[in-house]
């Protein structure tokens, strides 16, 4: 139980920081914004994890095909 409560402590100092870091005003978001180029970004993004779950799918199809045959 000790353990448990001393890695939930250092768990949440550790989010403190983190979002002490993030600041108030990212100020590339802002520049990707004005130009546009954000939806480039989040297009790209959007494009990786479609691929991602597409393998994701098709290999967990192949490894059902390969354990019902055994």
């Amino acid at each position: 139980m000790r353990k448990a409560s001393f890695f939930t402590t250092i768990f949440l100092l550790l989010i403190s920081f983190v979002s002490r870091a993030q600041g108030d005003n990212p100020e590339m978001a802002d520049g990707l914004r004005s130009n546009g180029k954000i939806y480039v970004v989040v297009l790209v993004l959007a494009t990786i994890f479609a691929g991602i779950i597409a393998f994701l799918v098709s290999l967990d199809r192949k490894i059902k095909k390969l354990e019902k045959n055994n």
